[in-house]
């Protein structure tokens, strides 16, 4: 499925939450810089010189593993495993950890251990996560530092699978845990649990058509309601959401199927009770429950999660082919039941007592399988059944594909695999890794001087020269560590297609770097950011300061052939406030449009101003566009962009949705145009406090450190070789 890149939803758009203090609650319109922020250092208990790359090596992997293997099958007390076996529970750990992962803007997944705190650790769809985590605590605690919540959640659910029989594919680590929540990011804006289509603020709209950048159907699911479409079972308009959802967490229909069959193949749902007689959520629970959640004295209440209740599978502890076998046998019996909670859900009319798995806690009872919607829509939608036969008919098919579809589940937010730690890295390179060759030749400081001179007199302008490195670098995210100016794909599809890119004079660009690369050996990757440094440099040099922009050579080019084409498409810039661009209008102003942005890069509020700053004055807007260039010096990096803007000689007078003049307030004459990105660093009190600083008189020097130190910082995004 193509991505659709309608912007109706952002991480810093919505309404103002009851966790909200101070100046956003009273103002709930202003702009909210908070994002920017999230994960300030102080919020760290480990310190800013804290290595978990070096922590790692320091790790006992195979009795880490073995500890795990252990758990796994030692039931407890006060949570006992089903069956016996606590495999299915951390697979579910596991797949709501990195089912949270959205393709669109790369946010949520595995990698930061978000399900420790709110709004993930109190989502309906994660009831009960909170005793997973507290059985893999007395492992967190052998192993310390070594290892961290991020890690250890992924690899539990690994190793879930493991102990049950499957050959995994193999695990990374290297994930680095949060200290905070990440309530900035946009989950959706309901104000209710599972608000059903046709409420206020529901993410549907049109012809079933998802609200971007969101991947789940409901607030507080990971993916798709089990009973059905808002509760009402019907496979054939759940494979539909099922297509949407899993799509949007960058999965195709094989990996579906096998994620879903996988997934229920080990393990149970739990409605054994009603839920309505279940205690509050963690993050509601009462002082003396000490951060756990859905309290009960009613152990057959206990484990209620989705409501449905029964195992999928003859043998819940061990992986096999049960679940489609299963599936087929029964396909003319299955009817919709409910369970002891009231949920909708399939069960044979029949069973052959050998095909039924034994109750949970009472061996000698047999209890029929269950299935849910989303279950029933792997045989009765037509793509879906193709795979799901062919599963059934060749096992050795459905391991391989499920093993490699939860490698990618649990990896795809690590970004490239020079990412990765540990002994049990595959050593396959995978596409979704975006792999990069080495380059085949770095520069010496002598060769990367003279390169300097050679593209400054190419032809091209500083602003030609600064707009195409920093789109080559813009596509980075830290919310996934994808894109980036490493591997030039900004010269191969679709990047060198995107509007975003201006792609006449891209080619421009790239004819001067190609023909300069086939001279040098010299990848066009490492020239394209050289080329945006040179003319930042010389920019600096004739504003009269002598400021030194470092350039770090080592970046390769990628291939087609290494270029997944339909996944890139999410990284389509279809906003850019730093080279004033958007494509069309969109429900989020263009100024919150412009944080999502700024966050996604890594940013702080301070190198977003002074970014946008400087590429004003820079000349680097889309389209050669002048608004926001507040100067008659283009191409030289000035103070310009903030000296006007702060200057109350001018006034500002609105022209049409997003433009605005600079008028002279004696003459009134107009002297600028400008849009809302760039208002907004003088209408924002905190912004306009940076700018007002970067208008000094003094101001200089400093503006002209902290743009290059802001602008190396973009083009190293992703060098994380730099960052060992």
């Amino acid at each position: 499925m193509s991505a659709n890149h309608s912007v109706t939803g952002c991480p810093v758009h919505g309404s103002v939450t009851s966790d909200q203090q101070g100046p956003m609650a009273w103002w709930p319109k202003a702009l909210n810089l908070d994002i920017l922020h999230q994960h300030d250092t102080k919020v760290n208990p480990l310190g800013k010189d804290f290595n978990y790359a070096e922590e790692l090596k320091k790790l006992d992997v195979e009795a880490l593993k073995k500890d795990i293997a252990d758990m796994l099958r030692d039931s407890q007390d006060w949570w006992p495993a089903d069956h016996g076996y606590y495999g299915g529970l951390m697979a579910r750990m596991a797949w709501h950890q990195a089912g949270s992962y959205r393709a669109m803007d790369g946010r949520g997944g595995g990698n930061t251990g978000n399900q420790r705190f709110a709004p993930l650790n109190s989502w309906p769809d994660n009831a009960n996560l909170d005793k997973a985590r507290r059985l893999l605590y007395p492992i967190k605690q052998k192993y310390g530092n070594k290892i961290s919540w991020a890690d250890l959640i992924l690899l539990a659910g690994t190793m879930g699978y493991e102990a049950a029989g499957l050959k995994t594919y193999g695990f990374a680590f290297g994930r680095e845990d949060i200290w905070h929540p990440e309530k900035d990011t946009y989950w959706g804006s309901e104000t209710e649990w599972l608000a059903p289509t046709g409420s206020k603020g529901n993410r549907w709209s049109g012809d079933r058509e998802l609200e971007n950048p969101l991947s789940a159907v409901m607030m507080g699911l990971i993916y798709i309601n089990p009973e059905g479409v808002d509760g009402n079972p019907d496979p054939i308009k759940t494979a539909r959401d099922m297509r949407i959802t899993f799509s949007r967490m960058g999965m195709n229909d094989e990996e579906t199927v096998a994620l879903v069959a996988g997934g229920h193949t080990i393990g149970k749902q739990h409605g054994n009770g009603n839920a309505k007689e279940v205690g509050a959520e963690p993050e509601a629970a009462d002082i003396a429950d000490q951060g756990l959640g859905w309290k009960t004295d009613d152990k057959s209440l206990a484990k209620i999660t989705s409501g449905i209740e029964g195992a999928w599978t003859t043998n819940p502890d061990r992986w096999d082919n049960e679940f489609f076998k299963l599936l087929f046998k029964y396909e003319d019996k299955f009817e919709i039941v409910r369970s002891p909670a009231g949920a909708k859900q399939w069960e044979p009319s029949e069973m052959d007592p050998e095909d039924m798995p034994a109750d949970q806690n009472d061996p000698t009872i047999k209890r029929k399988i269950t299935m849910n919607d989303g279950d029933m829509a792997l045989i009765k939608d037509p793509e879906y059944r193709k795979i799901s036969e062919r599963f059934r008919d060749d096992q050795a098919a459905f391991d391989d594909a499920f093993a490699r579809a939860w490698f990618k589940l649990t990896h795809r937010d690590m970004g490239p695999k020079s990412r990765y730690h540990g002994p049990l890295v595959p050593q396959e390179d995978l596409i979704w890794q975006d792999p990069i060759p080495a380059p085949k030749y770095v520069p010496t400081e002598a060769e990367i001087s003279s390169l300097k001179e050679k593209i400054l007199a190419s032809g091209l302008s500083i602003g030609e020269l600064v707009a195409t490195a920093w789109d080559s670098a813009r596509t980075f995210r830290q919310s996934d560590y994808r894109g980036g100016a490493n591997g030039a794909r900004i010269r191969l599809a679709p990047q060198k297609d995107w509007e975003g890119n201006e792609p006449a004079r891209l080619q421009k660009a790239l004819a001067v770097y190609e023909k300069l690369s086939a001279e040098t050996n010299v990848s066009v990757a490492d020239l394209i950011v050289l080329g945006g440094t040179a003319a930042v440099e010389k920019a600096i040099k004739d504003a009269g300061f002598n400021v030194k922009v470092p350039f770090a050579a080592g970046r390769g080019d990628a291939l087609q052939e290494q270029t997944d084409v339909e996944s890139f498409e999410y990284l389509k810039p279809i906003h850019d406030g730093f080279r004033n661009y958007q494509e069309k209008h969109y429900e989020p102003t263009p100024e919150e449009l412009l944080l999502d942005r700024a966050q996604l890069l890594g940013l702080t509020a301070v190198e977003m101003t002074v970014l946008v700053g400087g590429l004003r004055v820079l000349g680097a807007n889309h389209g050669d566009s002048k608004h926001g260039v507040f100067t008659d010096r283009v191409g030289v990096l000035t103070t310009d962009f903030f000296r006007n803007l702060v200057d109350m000689g001018n006034k500002w007078e609105p022209t049409g949705r997003n433009s605005y003049n600079i008028v002279d307030r004696k003459s009134g004459a107009t002297k600028f145009t400008a849009t809302r990105v760039d208002l907004v660093f003088g209408s924002n009190s905190i912004l306009r406090a940076y700018a007002e600083l970067y208008a000094q008189d003094d101001a200089g020097e400093k503006f002209a450190q902290d743009f290059a130190n802001a602008w190396v910082k973009v083009m190293n995004a992703d060098r994380y070789d730099l960052k060992k």
